[in-house]
């Protein structure tokens, strides 16, 4: 079965606690994945897999989450052209709608020019936002999750998108 690196940023605890559900539901699958904290952890180690998962939250209007924004420009020096990469993001679609998940985006463009292919498109419909840098030709680039006003979603909004990850990966 397939490893899988996962790396996450969380300030207020609720991506790591997506990462391990994401985590979990990989390994219900049989896979193994590895979890890493970008706050203790170099993106570097992102080169050892074939597979990974990024996740983040938009922080305000749009902008990084902390730890995130620390290592973001050392993905500039990775060789990513062996990864498939899926991401999912948290936001705050009623709080601040015109940046919803923005931050996703900012990942997305810098492991796409180190070579990444990204998988585990999220189709728009069921969120109400006004805009988003997210969104590439009617879906979200990734999972866009909105634990404030949205929580009931989450569970079967995971499951549905491991799904879609897993045969985007290749591994099912």
């Amino acid at each position: 079965m397939a490893v899988i690196g996962l790396f996450y940023g969380s300030t207020d605890g609720a991506t790591a606690h997506i990462a391990q559900q994401v985590a979990e539901l990989f390994t219900q699958r049989g896979h193994t994945v590895e979890l890493f904290d970008v706050a203790e952890f170099y993106p570097d180690a992102m080169e050892e897999f074939e597979y990974v998962i990024l996740g983040i939250p938009t922080w305000d209007i749009g902008q990084l989450q902390a730890d995130w924004e620390e290592v973001i420009d050392d993905l500039d020096e990775l060789d990513l052209r062996h990864a498939r990469i899926a991401l999912f993001g948290l936001g705050d679609q009623a709080g601040y709608p015109l940046t919803f998940v923005d931050a996703l985006a900012f990942l997305a463009d810098r492991v796409e020019a180190q070579g990444a292919r990204l998988v585990g498109r999220w189709p728009i419909t069921g969120y109400n936002f006004e805009r988003s840098w997210a969104v590439k030709d009617g879906d979200f680039i990734g999972l866009a999750l909105d634990e404030i006003n949205q929580p009931e979603l989450t569970a079967p909004r995971l499951a549905r998108w491991v799904e879609v990850v897993a045969l985007e990966f290749g591994i099912e």
